[in-house]
């Protein structure tokens, strides 16, 4: 078994908490397929931010490198053959909550592009990030989290470290804090409550729509980690492979060539990484994906009004 000892927490992670190395039981046999199969995985110890990066942070790394976001570029027609050029603009992914009850096989009902959305515009042009400073940042990508990781001397933990930190001990467990959705009738975590993706009945702190809520609106769990579920989607450095044990590529942070290759979305060919953890959009009828085994998979070069992202160190 790796070691457990704990090394002094670094400068860069103000709040963070010590992951204890070991072995623990990974993903899940019960709920979707891309979990499965559980199997033991092992993480040596490691410090993981208590939550994930705000937006009075991220503001503070755009302000000190002048650093322009994915969502901020207009996008590369090479990767996008046959697109429209007049989409080929600036902007970024936005969820739009239909009037009525639609079909749930087809997620472009409720998601569209939307130029001049991005982690300054949250909501699209008009937008702005009053009173949001200690909200999760979003609108995101891999190549941002991990520009934001390498200033300040971090970085993204891979998929395996990340389940461990969320499970915060607790073996088996189907949430952070035990296996009942909502403890004594509380909630206890953002998540959509009503049928998805038309009817929202609000929650805890919510704003009048579907929306992310600040870094610390709930209770943390056994290691201190705040909104481990929920809220956001959270970035990995792991490469997302279809079909694969998830124990298999516990420990893949992207430089194994094999494993981008695998990770390449169908059509596109757009590698992906795992994201954990589900968001204010994962309801009880559609992607209840607000545990800890959740996994799916997002395209490094893209941004959404529900993803984020922590960081890590050794």
């Amino acid at each position: 078994m790796r070691s457990t000892e704990q090394t002094p927490e670094p400068e860069a992670l103000q709040g963070a908490r010590w992951i204890p190395g070991g072995e623990f039981r990974m993903g899940s046999d019960e709920h979707y397929p891309e979990e499965a199969p559980a199997s033991e995985a092992e993480v040596a110890g490691f410090w993981l931010s208590e939550t994930p990066v705000t937006v009075s942070q991220f503001r503070t790394f755009v302000e000190e490198t002048g650093y322009e976001t994915v969502a901020e570029r207009a996008p590369d027609p090479a990767m996008y053959p046959g697109a429209d050029p007049a989409m080929l603009v600036p902007g970024s992914l936005l969820f739009e909550r239909p009037a009525e009850p639609v079909p749930l096989e087809d997620p472009s009902v409720w998601w569209r592009w939307c130029p001049g959305a991005s982690w300054r515009a949250p909501w699209g042009p008009g937008s702005d990030l009053v009173g949001k400073d200690e909200h999760p940042v979003t609108h995101v990508s891999w190549e941002d989290a991990s520009a934001y990781a390498g200033w300040a001397g971090l970085r993204l933990p891979t998929e395996a470290e990340w389940e461990r930190a969320a499970r915060g001990g607790l073996e088996g467990a189907e949430f952070p804090w035990g296996d009942e959705l909502s403890p004594d009738g509380k909630e206890a975590m953002n998540r959509w409550i009503g049928m998805f993706p038309w009817e929202w009945l609000g929650g805890a702190g919510q704003s009048d729509r579907p929306d992310t809520v600040p870094v610390r609106t709930f209770e943390p769990n056994r290691y201190g980690l705040y909104g481990v579920t929920g809220n956001v989607w959270e970035l990995t450095s792991t490469w997302f492979i279809p079909g694969g044990a998830i124990a298999a590529d516990c420990c893949g942070s992207g430089g194994d060539p094999g494993k981008l290759e695998a990770s390449r979305e169908p059509g596109s060919g757009i590698p992906r990484k795992v994201m954990k953890g589900g968001s204010f959009l994962c309801a009880e009828n559609y992607c209840s994906r607000y545990r800890p085994a959740s996994r799916i998979p997002q395209t490094v070069e893209s941004g959404t009004c529900h993803a984020g992202f922590r960081c890590a160190h050794d």
